[in-house]
């Protein structure tokens, strides 16, 4: 009907174009939403693609690989592969990280037998020079990727330098790796050469089979898995090239990470429906007459419904495409500056290219489309659902809103929400911890009617008490005490806002000063010493670990051996970590967790991390077992410790017992402790001048723990950014809402001037109501925050990265951010009493009728 589409477009825009600042808030508010979560989905997934189609290129058109339970076994394991009947072809495979003097990361190095690997995965062949076709075996020779060489700004003939323990290997460079994946940061050398240079002789990290036509892949993977097994039980796992345990592997590394960033991220998408509900709200009260007055001429309950429905959903598609629009180019931003982890270092060495996903964003629109309709459906509703000849009447603007006041709903609310916040986790995510969180969220918001209404009720009757109160006050008491319909849709804007910014301060903080106390646990000694640019390749011989001891100034020295290890082939890897640690204090050097357990006589003793405990069943008190040394060796779980560098698991053993069971004397790392008279300055001086003492980093404590917030601050850049979000949206929200409610009491303002309350005392009366409104949405809004952040620090982090951590409130920033809050709401309410003001009485009480 053209008529109705007429009216339908003229009341849309007139209630944009009379109110265009609060339009934009909530529609930026969905757009920020829905930018966040949709940059965040399209950075995850490039990520994920990119890092599996790298390992992908890696094993090229292998059938199956094996691998070792320990990063490298020995190779005599080779002939029997490849010698295998149902085996067509066995590449075997070196991969070693390598460190490089000066680069910001280690050089991941792939060591192949050019003339197998060429028929398996001949992406990794590289391209040589005409008249030096032997470069592919030369011991001398490696070859870049394309983004190896731009990073270390090396090319065909240059000579890059590696570390090889204590020392360096220089090679030359005889090409590039030409068809490596854009972004992958490699390079190919001989096999040979590769274990002779970096010290893996007699080592391979995998062998990748080819099987002979007509063989059946999963038969013939079950059965060399027993085969092997029989004959070197527990030390290698048979697995397909990017079959369901390599994707499980893969999506494992960050899952946590990802979800907790978008669940983040849809918060700002709940914040925007509430600010749409109050958008919705406050525009069906002022023009509630004009409604009532459109159904005595003849429009329809169900054409009122709609037209409302239309006017918060257009908020939502406009917002929806904005954020579209602005997640892709967000998305593209940090891909260029961050990588494909935002800084947190799960898919070293690629550079992924964003691409646009017409499904994702289809969904994305779709969530942001739904939350504006969500968030104006009740305003809809009670539009459609009023009586004309009641609704015409001016004055009861307060009506519609009593159902706000309704306790039992809230209540359902947060009991389910006590309920969810005990459950287990699932699929390994904290589904019911963020359920909780949602149901608290909306719980507060619905009880701050009836809170609002006992508080400033009370208020009142406090202030009628006394013999002499000013006037103004009670005024704005008795407003706030006899309309708590229209002061919870502030209200609720309030609490939405600063209780999530207080629960993400509380639980970043809480994180931060966690892992400051745990650094200044684990790290008691005065100097720590490793070799520069380590990588995997970096180590302390034993005649350097003894010329460490026995320097002056050296009051006692402890080493330390880092390893991974597969206990699972759908898991990244376990580190075991040997050191030297006293079995009958190991909390000198470790932040226990929990009860410990004696070590039975005659047993190894090991400490798990608490994700070992949630990862893979470990216990205290329990047997444990570990691959090393070729084979599945047994340790006694002798207590858990809290380890926030290594969220995939991690035990802790003794040095003698890891050196007794693998022959291998080098360690990675050394703790030095001075003796007294001798500043740790000096015991720099005594390391730099030994003959190794070139390749040496020494670091203090503080500046180890300096570096590692400096990490964390990068790994929560997100979070923070989406903490100034949730903060910059309150307050456009607490600006929108004041000021909306400002204008449309314009013509109870000039009643109050009719009957002789000055211009200033109604200014002055806007400025307490604000305040009080603000500061009780503050104090609310910190009580829920605060038991949000109990669900994150005690629900949802423990559940996603498995530790635990101590609750700390960042008190300086909930302070300063509820001091700009309530400064704000106040200066909005001036601002905007200026405004509904400037009119003068007599044009303000005109239309009252």
């Amino acid at each position: 009907m053209p008529g109705l589409s007429r009216l339908s477009r003229w009341l849309l825009l007139g209630e944009w174009r009379a109110h265009p600042v609060r339009a934009l808030v909530a529609i930026a508010a969905i757009a920020v939403g829905v930018a966040m979560g949709f940059a965040i989905h399209l950075i995850n997934a490039a990520a994920f693609n990119e890092f599996s189609a790298a390992v992908k290129s890696l094993s090229g058109q292998a059938d199956i690989r094996v691998e070792g339970r320990e990063p490298l076994f020995d190779e005599s394991v080779y002939p029997f592969l490849a010698e295998h009947p149902e085996v067509a072809l066995a590449s075997p495979i070196l991969e070693v990280q390598a460190g490089v003097p000066g680069a910001d990361a280690p050089l991941r190095i792939v060591g192949i037998d050019p003339f197998r690997a060429g028929a398996i995965s001949p992406d990794l062949l590289g391209v040589t020079d005409e008249g030096r076709r032997l470069d592919i075996l030369a011991d001398d020779a490696l070859f870049l990727s394309p983004a190896a060489e731009a990073w270390l700004n090396k090319r065909r003939g240059d000579t890059l330098v590696l570390r090889a323990g204590t020392g360096e290997v220089a090679l030359r460079v005889a090409g590039p790796v030409q068809r490596a994946r854009a972004g992958q940061r490699l390079a190919v050398m001989d096999i040979g050469a590769a274990q002779w240079r970096l010290n893996r002789l007699g080592q391979l990290s995998r062998v990748d089979l080819k099987l002979r036509d007509g063989v059946d892949r999963a038969a013939f993977q079950r059965n060399l898995a027993a085969q092997l097994d029989r004959t070197w039980p527990g030390r290698f796992t048979v697995g397909q090239p990017n079959d369901a345990d390599q994707e499980s592997r893969t999506a494992n590394m960050s899952r946590a990470y990802r979800v907790n960033l978008t669940v983040l991220a849809l918060v700002a998408l709940f914040t925007g429906a509430f600010l749409v509900f109050s958008t919705q709200a406050l525009s069906v009260m002022r023009r509630r007459s004009q409604f009532a007055l459109l159904r005595v001429l003849g429009l329809e309950r169900g054409q009122l419904l709609r037209q409302v429905l239309l006017e918060g959903g257009s908020l939502g598609v406009l917002g929806a495409l904005l954020g579209i629009g602005a997640g892709y180019a967000l998305a593209a931003a940090a891909l260029h500056f961050f990588g494909g982890d935002l800084g947190a270092g799960y898919f070293p060495g690629i550079r992924p290219q964003v691409a646009f996903t017409p499904g994702a964003a289809l969904v994305f629109f779709a969530l942001g489309l739904g939350v504006a309709l969500l968030g104006c459906l009740a305003p809809a509703w009670e539009a459609a659902r009023a009586r004309p000849a009641v609704a015409i009447k001016s004055g009861a603007d307060e009506a519609p809103l009593t159902r706000l006041a309704r306790v039992w709903p809230s209540l359902v609310c947060l009991g389910l929400a006590a309920l969810f916040a005990f459950a287990p986790p699932v699929f390994e995510l904290p589904l019911f911890g963020y359920l909780a969180i949602t149901l608290l969220l909306v719980g507060g918001i619905g009880l701050m009617p009836r809170f609002a209404a006992l508080t400033f009720r009370a208020l009142e009757a406090s202030l009628g008490r006394r013999q002499r109160s000013p006037a103004v006050l009670a005024l704005s008491l008795a407003r706030l005490a006899n309309a708590p319909g229209q002061a919870s849709i502030a209200l609720g804007g309030i609490l939405a806002s600063f209780s999530l910014m207080v629960a993400m301060g509380i639980m970043v903080s809480s994180f931060r000063v966690s892992v400051d106390d745990w650094m200044a646990h684990i790290l008691p000694a005065d100097l720590y010493v490793r070799t520069i640019d380590a990588g995997g390749t970096g180590f302390l011989s034993g005649e350097q670990q003894a010329a460490l001891a026995s320097l002056p100034g050296v009051e006692r020295v402890q080493f330390l051996r880092t390893r991974r290890v597969s206990l699972s082939p759908e898991r990244p890897p376990i580190v075991v970590i040997a050191r030297d640690i006293d079995a009958s204090d190991p909390a000198r050097l470790l932040y226990l967790v929990g009860q410990s357990a004696p070590i039975p006589p005659g047993s190894r003793p090991a400490w798990v991390s608490e994700a070992m405990l949630d990862l893979y069943g470990a216990r205290v008190g329990q047997r444990l077992r570990l691959p090393l040394g070729g084979a599945q060796v047994e340790f006694f779980v002798a207590g858990a410790w809290r380890d926030y560098a290594n969220q995939g698991g991690s035990v802790v053993i003794q040095l003698h017992d890891y050196r007794r069971l693998t022959g291998e004397r080098e360690v990675t790392d050394a703790a030095l402790w001075t003796a007294r008279g001798v500043d740790a300055a000096t015991l720099e001086g005594s390391l730099r001048a030994l003959p190794f003492g070139a390749s040496l980093n020494l670091m203090r404590p503080g500046d180890i723990r300096a570096m590692s917030l400096k990490i964390f601050d990068r790994s929560f850049a997100v979070t923070y950014l989406l903490e100034a979000i949730a903060i910059a949206i309150g307050l456009s929200g607490i600006a929108a809402s004041f000021s909306a409610q400002t204008l449309a009491r314009a013509r109870e303002f000039g009643m109050l001037r009719h009957v002789g309350v000055t211009r200033r005392q109604v200014l002055q009366l806007l400025a307490f109501e604000g305040g009080l409104l603000t500061s009780l949405g503050v104090v609310a809004g910190f009580a829920l925050g605060l038991v949000i952040s109990l669900i994150l620090v005690y629900v949802i982090n423990p559940q996603s990265f498995h530790w635990t951590m101590g609750l700390h409130l960042p008190w300086p920033l909930l302070g300063s951010v509820a001091a700009v809050l309530v400064a704000a709401s106040v200066a909005t309410a001036l601002v905007s009493g200026r405004q509904a003001l400037s009119g003068g009485p007599v044009r303000a009480v005109r239309e009252d009728w």
